[in-house]
């Protein structure tokens, strides 16, 4: 098992969820108005300094469907340019 995190831009919220379908995922938590600050997406605190928020999505899943929200989220970077979507896949040990 695997713990997928992608963490985008508010304004591609949909994209995001038409990803996960594409997946065969349906199950998911997500972490709004998150602040934060990337090497290519500029920071984002949701002020008129730094317009903009960012959301959290983490999705359980085995490790092919892990692999494939990767592959598909490095297909939507390259569509969407500086947007800002990155995804982190980590070991899940243990589900209690």
């Amino acid at each position: 098992m695997k713990m997928v995190m992608i963490t985008y831009n508010e304004a591609i919220d949909v994209e995001i969820t038409e990803l996960l379908k594409g997946c065969g995922l349906a199950n998911y938590t997500k972490v709004t108005r998150v602040h934060g600050k990337g090497t290519t997406s500029g920071t984002h605190t949701g002020d008129q300094v730094w317009p903009g928020l960012n959301y959290l999505l983490f999705v359980a899943c085995d490790d092919a469907q892990a692999k494939q929200v990767a592959f598909s989220v490095t297909n939507l970077r390259k569509t969407l340019g500086e947007e800002g979507v990155k995804a982190f896949v980590m070991p899940i040990d243990q589900i209690t």
